[in-house]
């Protein structure tokens, strides 16, 4: 919770909507209770939606065990031909921390069901999941979606700082030295997930890995001229990447008449 509160704390006052999602590790009741308190709705952004994967307690799974064949809804399918099904699951946890006053939380059960003659590594042809959330109106497979896609996007990114921003060779005998290593790394993965989310329009240039990304916009070759106390940068690349880059000074715009689209000429070659 306490990590939670930070990064809630440190969110900026234009933030409109919030929300949280993660895994069974966040099923906490002190947490779910923060999370879901009204006092959040008082504050800036507005009450706080989650989704949070729930423990599968025993008296959870026999609620779950009681969902008729005809209740599970078809939401998706993976490459392997893996069904994944939802439903609703008419439960309330009976632990005392839970205030008699309190409404009821949602929960969505998710139950992943293997094709004819597949079964998991397990032996078993199913597996069940649920998600525990404050949000009513959601659809279930679209709540299930979207709480997926939290997942592995940490690793990608601890890949990306270690392997391909130099995070992981540090340079230095000195803990110090490699701190500050380490953070110019995390600085800049902050900096291109910004300029990705910000300035890139096309879904493979958002989601480009750092190889590609130098492509795009760090490799251009370039050359610095001077002509009456003017300083002008000559650029040598097609006229798509002079449009990313345009577009990256709109967005980051600095106090320089080079960011300005009336000093700013484009050619190509």
């Amino acid at each position: 919770m306490t990590c939670a509160k930070a990064a809630f704390a440190a969110l900026p006052s234009t933030v409109r909507q919030r929300y949280f999602r993660g895994d069974s590790a966040c099923h906490e009741n002190e947490l779910l209770r923060w999370l879901n308190h009204p006092d959040r709705a008082k504050e800036p952004g507005g009450p706080i939606r989650f989704a949070v994967s729930a423990v599968m307690s025993e008296p959870l799974a026999a609620a779950a065990r009681e969902v008729g064949e005809q209740e599970c809804k078809t939401f998706g399918k993976e490459e392997d031909g893996t069904l994944r099904q939802w439903a609703e699951v008419d439960f309330v946890p009976s632990e005392e921390s839970e205030h008699k006053d309190s409404k009821p939380l949602r929960y969505v059960w998710l139950r992943l069901l293997k094709p004819q003659g597949v079964l998991f590594k397990d032996g078993t042809d199913r597996h069940h999941h649920a998600v525990l959330t404050n949000q009513e109106e959601i659809d279930g497979g679209k709540l299930l979606d979207w709480h997926r896609e939290k997942a592995a996007t940490v690793e990608h990114t601890r890949d990306e700082v270690k392997n391909e921003l130099g995070g992981g060779h540090v340079p230095s005998q000195r803990f110090g030295v490699n701190t500050a290593w380490f953070k110019l790394a995390l600085l800049t993965c902050n900096l291109i997930s910004a300029i990705k989310g910000l300035a890139l329009e096309e879904e493979e240039e958002r989601t480009a890995r750092m190889k590609r990304f130098r492509l795009l916009l760090i490799h251009v070759a370039g050359r610095m001229n001077r002509n009456n106390c003017v300083m002008s940068l000559r650029l040598c690349h097609n006229r798509p990447a002079m449009a990313r880059m345009q577009k990256v000074w709109e967005v980051f715009e600095l106090p320089t008449q080079a960011t300005s689209a009336k000093t700013l000429g484009v050619r190509s070659g």
